[in-house]
């Protein structure tokens, strides 16, 4: 058996990250718990046979299937008395694990069959070689991660996802966009056709969810990011118009007032006097 364990101290900070993977041949009806794991777990069964238990249900599994194993929630396997299994096996965790797993059917029906897309597998052979890489190993191991649960997304979508819950996805899209392009020039039409959804629904959608209108927002978050970078840099006030998307000092600074009651430059002589 080979099983590398990464530490996982850092996981609940990040979005997602690598914190075990291995590979192993059975012996004949070698078993493993009743048991939780702190963690998300992907096995993938190269050769032989075995059988998975979850939630009261058992499924027998063979050759190209896979299941899964969630955080916190009671599993069993064990490998068949005469075909012992021998699989692979990749762990994750982060804040945004169960998010992404949620873009495919995994978490209804915790085994799968990869069928003969290579692809989803070589992922499990890449972590093995990215985990001898002397340098940066995290950030390899990270990227064929996001390559894996890519596929899964891919290969194994959802199948329903209730009408209020997607609409609630378009809007979490739209705030991310927002919030990672606001230094662009960044409009309600640019971020619907980003969605691919109408404008008009969009401005609805986003109204009717978060209270206020999408150019509102922008407008609120690019003032936020100003009044950060008033507090902890000297940056000419025109460096820090161009850095939150606007070309205009002036036109900035006037939207500035509009939403503090003072100019940028108050702004920024009020919090220094206070520290």
């Amino acid at each position: 058996m080979k099983d590398y364990i990464f530490s996982n101290d850092f996981s609940r900070n990040l979005d997602a990250m690598i914190y075990t993977c291995g590979y192993e041949t059975c012996e004949p009806s070698h078993s493993y718990g009743p048991v939780v794991r702190s963690g998300y777990l992907i096995h993938y069964i190269l050769k032989g046979k075995g059988i998975y238990k979850t939630d009261g249900h058992i499924y027998p599994l063979s050759e190209g299937d896979a299941f899964l194993i969630r955080p916190n929630t009671l599993i069993y396997y064990e490998a068949d008395k005469y075909h012992p299994w021998t699989y692979t096996w990749i762990g994750f965790q982060g804040i945004k694990i169960e998010e992404y797993l949620k873009r495919t059917s995994l978490l209804e029906t915790p085994y799968f069959h990869y069928g003969k897309d290579d692809r989803v597998r070589l992922c499990h052979e890449k972590m093995f070689e990215a985990y001898k890489l002397p340098e940066n190993r995290d950030l390899m191991m990270n990227s064929i991660l996001y390559e894996y649960l890519y596929l899964l997304a891919s290969k194994f979508p959802r199948k329903y996802i209730p009408p209020k819950e997607k609409k609630i996805t378009y809007v979490e899209e739209a705030l991310r966009y927002i919030e990672n392009n606001y230094a662009h020039q960044v409009n309600i039409r640019v971020i619907a056709d980003h969605l691919n959804i109408e404008r008009t629904y969009l401005y609805r959608l986003f109204k009717d969810i978060t209270g206020t209108s999408p150019q509102e927002y922008l407008l609120d978050f690019r003032i936020r990011r100003a009044c950060t970078l008033l507090k902890e840099t000297d940056l000419p006030v025109s460096d820090i118009a161009r850095s939150v998307g606007y070309d205009d000092a002036l036109y900035f600074s006037r939207l500035f007032k509009q939403k503090k009651g003072r100019t940028p430059t108050q702004y920024r002589r009020e919090k220094k006097d206070r520290s």
